[in-house]
């Protein structure tokens, strides 16, 4: 009998499915199947063990729709109007979407790590796709799916930037692009309300869930920053922006969501430098 895949092979095969549903489905798959185990079984991770994608298959897997584009062209549209809400909503849900593949990279790219950081992250795509999920419903009562509209990569691209820094992966994904929702949800939902249709409302409950769920993946991104921090002698603040400046991160600028970012764990520190950058 062939032995089981380890969890961080599994989330490589559910990484580079292009299918929407499956790519969900395997995500919410592989969450069940640890929790089966029933105790944090480090060997069922294959966390000591390196991983080689296979170079013929696309990573990730992407569905032929949304086309992508640079993220200047994506257009601006009211939620006033029908068209404009689905807009909306189909920008959320392709960061949703890419956040799965965010989680899912972190999981099986970095090997020799606790056993506590595969879970955690393999927890953050099953929430990623739950969220998924839920905007994809929406959409459909808008007549609407996914791919529906284009979208950007910019989320991906610092995924790459960052494949081979495990670092400056957790300061510069959860904690800079990630943490950038916990800013922009509040505002979006305060134009939703001045939509005021059985839609918009339904659009904001999404967002409540969201912001939640976000709050503690921001803080999975603070916890394994600092912990990687404290094992190479590093001070967080000081190397998060020797990280920002080499692999060009978006500068952060204001309102900022400070109660979220600090639920999330960021310092007062770094709250304070954020104000004085911005």
């Amino acid at each position: 009998m062939l032995p089981t895949p380890s969890l961080r092979s599994e989330a490589l095969s559910a990484l580079c499915t292009a299918d929407p549903d499956d790519k969900a489905g395997r995500t919410h798959a592989l969450w069940q199947r640890w929790r089966a185990l029933g105790a944090d079984d480090a060997p069922a991770w294959g966390s000591d063990s390196a991983l080689t994608p296979n170079p013929a298959t696309p990573l990730p897997g992407r569905p032929p729709q949304p086309v992508l584009v640079a993220p200047h062209e994506v257009a601006q549209r009211s939620p006033f109007t029908r068209e404009g809400l689905a807009a909306l909503l189909h920008a959320i849900a392709h960061i949703e979407f890419n956040a799965i593949d965010l989680a899912l990279d972190a999981v099986w790219r970095f090997d020799g790590l606790p056993t506590d950081f595969y879970r955690q992250w393999l927890q953050v795509a099953h929430e990623e796709a739950t969220h998924f999920g839920l905007l994809r419903e929406h959409l459909a009562t808008l007549g609407h799916a996914y791919g529906d509209f284009p979208a950007h990569n910019g989320l991906w691209e610092m995924c790459v930037k960052t494949q081979h820094d495990v670092t400056a992966r957790m300061a510069l994904v959860p904690r800079t692009l990630e943490a950038r929702g916990l800013d922009a949800t509040p505002l979006i939902q305060a134009r939703l309300r001045k939509v005021d249709t059985p839609e918009a409302r339904r659009a904001i409950e999404i967002l409540d869930v969201i912001l939640r769920d976000e709050i503690g993946h921001v803080a999975v991104g603070n916890r394994w920053y600092a912990w990687l921090c404290a094992q190479q002698g590093l001070e967080p603040v000081a190397h998060y922006r020797v990280l920002a400046r080499r692999h060009t991160a978006p500068r952060l600028r204001p309102p900022f969501n400070l109660d979220a970012r600090r639920s999330a764990g960021f310092s007062e520190a770094e709250l304070a430098g954020l104000l004085s950058d911005g």
